[in-house]
């Protein structure tokens, strides 16, 4: 059965921050998940394990809120003004609740989230909590010295609504209640907020309530401030969390004499307990873990849990009173936070009873492909683990991006594990190692990844370095040595010069031989570049190779009177009168010029008279007349070039243009 909460306005309830949870003591923790709750104040929490809905009541905005197990909102169930006490039914189909501020109990079905029926509870027994035992849901009410119990049938048409059932008066305000399977015609009560602790049990099996035993401060421990109290699912005792004295007090049903505690920290104001008995304990702390997890009359915390600060203050986020709920199949557990700035969060705990593991994963930096190497790491918690405990793990790589199980490791008495494997792929490798967990042992993952080098293959080009006459059409051959599966080959082509992008010739897959070949059209100096993009398991590779294009070059004299062949060279003849026109047409690019070279035969040698360089027009074209007086008989030469770069561009290699021989007469 579900214990009761109590009113936010306590003397403790100085509410600040909080969102996750974090464990710590027998291993730190975070919360699996939060949400945050459109709540304006927390009453009480119950989880409906059929339906997998957690129900939150609201006193103030007069609502229940539904979630799922995840947090999200799925459901409101409004016009309850003051609801406070939650009850579910033993099947999970009907949720009671206390709505104090309408004097009546309500119905709500948990499938749909809607009321279905509501019992007034009359005039000045607004009730605060409710209770299923003895085959009678019992509700408190009253206030200032009138505190006292009701029951009703939900059952039956005429629910035989019965108020003042605590004929020893024994409450001054409406007392927490809560029962448990495992007392069947037990219900125990306790005054809220007073100090100090005072609480009842009741034998109700017959229908009315008869109070079994008494305890005003139980255990004379001076504490006060209760907060909240549960029965142990066994129907032995009570757990009681109160501000004082630090730790959750348990209670004997039979005489409420003490029967041991679970030691927390400041402020306990919470305290729930699962159908195997594990206790959750919870606190208003704002330095120190707000919920801690207890095996059945343990002393020390399986798990501690500590929310972060999501406020503005200085002190984390903090519990809600009674804000701690299990699921019934203990896989889960809940707990209602708040911050400084009254924002509620649903805090959800996965596997709250198994103990915390530390999880570790080391792997070298780098590795070779092909090789193997070792995974190292250690799998550590604060309870041991069974002999034989293995871990597994699974490799993520380029050829398995979805990941491939590799098989398990066994870990070592001290903890230890080492797995070895041997990479097919290069590239990033990750290794990701996981303890599934055991009934004892929270699961824990953990990776580590490693650069694995690739394999280099070969990949040559040919033509490197050659010399072609403007305007070839080139054939270029990429081979490509052993890889694993990509077979593809790019041949680029960069002609010199910024105004020609680097362009991609050909793409393909080279074929038996390993060859690629495409064919370039070459105008210029050209580096030319066959890439292979890589495998899994070889390099990527590029070689680059440079070929080097003359410019094309045309000459020509005019002037001249005749031709004639002396010398074994084609002879231009001039009148010495006559000023001769050199003519130059050349391959064009932006501000080239050309150097213009003459040569006269001397002692046996040709012997350079003049060097100079003239500019191309934007065709390309220029017209040099060589004027003056001309001494006839010596024999001439004269040739255009382009010599790179001092003819203003780098974007051809020197070219020389051909010789154009000529000689003066009279």
């Amino acid at each position: 059965m579900r214990r009761r909460t109590l009113p936010t306005a306590t003397a403790l309830a100085v509410l600040f921050s909080s969102v996750a949870l974090v464990a710590t003591g027998a291993g730190s923790a975070v919360a699996d998940s939060s949400t945050t709750l459109p709540l304006k104040s927390t009453g009480d929490i119950v989880v409906d394990g059929v339906h997998q809905r957690v129900f939150i009541s609201d006193p103030t905005a007069g609502q229940v809120v539904v979630t799922n197990y995840a947090g999200t909102v799925v459901g409101t169930v409004g016009s309850l003004p003051g609801v406070h006490g939650l009850e579910l039914s033993p099947d999970s189909g009907t949720l009671y609740a206390a709505v104090h501020d309408a004097t009546a109990v309500v119905a709500i079905d948990t499938a749909t989230a809607t009321e279905t029926r509501r019992w007034s509870t009359g005039q000045g027994a607004g009730p605060a909590y409710v209770a299923l035992a003895g085959g009678k849901l019992w509700f408190s009410y009253g206030a200032s010295g009138d505190g006292n119990i009701g029951s009703l049938d939900p059952n039956a048409a005429d629910p035989g609504l019965t108020l003042g059932q605590d004929t020893s008066r024994t409450f001054y305000e409406a007392p927490i209640l809560d029962a448990s399977a495992g007392a069947p015609g037990t219900l125990v009560a306790g005054a809220p907020g007073q100090s100090p602790v005072e609480l009842a049990v009741y034998d109700v099996s017959s229908g009315t309530a008869s109070r079994t035993a008494y305890a005003f401060d139980p255990g004379n421990t001076g504490g006060g401030n209760l907060q909240d109290l549960a029965v142990t699912p066994d129907g032995k005792d009570v757990v009681t969390a109160s501000g004082a004295p630090y730790y959750q007090a348990v209670y004997k049903l039979t005489d409420l004499s003490a029967d041991g505690k679970y030691v927390t920290n400041t402020y306990p104001n919470a305290v729930d307990i699962a159908p195997n008995g594990d206790v959750a304990a919870g606190t208003f702390s704002w330095y120190d873990p707000d919920v801690h997890v207890f095996k059945p009359g343990t002393s020390t915390p399986l798990k501690q849990y500590d929310f972060p600060n999501t406020g503005t203050s200085s002190g984390a986020d903090t519990l809600a009173p009674a804000g701690l709920a299990w699921a019934p199949d203990e896989t889960k557990l809940f707990a209602i936070s708040e911050n400084d700035s009254n924002v509620y969060s649903l805090r959800i705990l996965d596997a709250p009873t198994k103990t915390s593991t530390t999880l570790t994963a080391n792997a070298p930096a780098t590795a070779t492909r092909a090789k193997s190497l070792t995974l190292t790491g250690s799998l550590t918690s604060s309870a041991a683990f069974p002999a034989g405990t293995t871990v597994s793990v699974t490799r993520t790589d380029d050829e398995s991006p979805s990941g491939k199980p590799l098989g398990t490791a066994t870990v070592a008495a001290d903890g230890s594990y080492s797995f070895t494997d041997t990479p097919p792929a290069g590239g990033k490798v990750t290794y990701t190692v996981t303890y599934a967990g055991d009934a004892d042992h929270a699961g824990a993952t953990a990776s580590a990844s490693t650069t694995v080098a690739k394999t280099a293959t070969t990949l040559t080009l040919t033509n490197n370095g050659k010399v072609y006459d403007y305007g070839r059409d080139i054939t270029f051959t990429a081979h490509l040595g052993t890889t694993y599966k990509n077979r593809t080959v790019e041949i680029w082509a960069d002609p010199y010069g910024s105004d020609k992008p680097n362009t991609l010739v050909k793409k393909g897959t080279v074929n038996s031989a390993g060859d690629l070949a495409a064919t370039i059209h070459l105008t210029r100096d050209t580096k030319v570049s066959a890439k292979f993009t890589g495998d899994t398991r070889y390099a990527p590779k590029t070689v680059t190779n440079s070929v080097y294009t003359r410019v094309k070059i045309s000459t020509s004299l005019s002037g001249y009177y005749k031709s004639a062949t002396a010398w074994n060279q084609k002879y231009f003849y001039f009148r010495q009168s006559k000023d001769p026109v050199h003519n130059t047409t050349m391959s064009m690019y932006p501000g080239r010029k050309y150097q213009l070279q003459v040569q006269r035969y001397s002692d046996g040698a040709w012997r350079t008279t003049a060097t100079e360089y003239f500019a191309l027009d934007r065709y390309g074209k220029d017209a040099t007349t060589l004027d003056g007086t001309p001494p006839v008989g010596p024999r001439f030469r004269i040739r255009s070039s382009y010599i790179d770069p001092t003819s203003g561009d780098n974007v051809n290699t020197t070219t020389y243009g051909a010789w154009k021989y000529f000689v003066f007469t009279r």
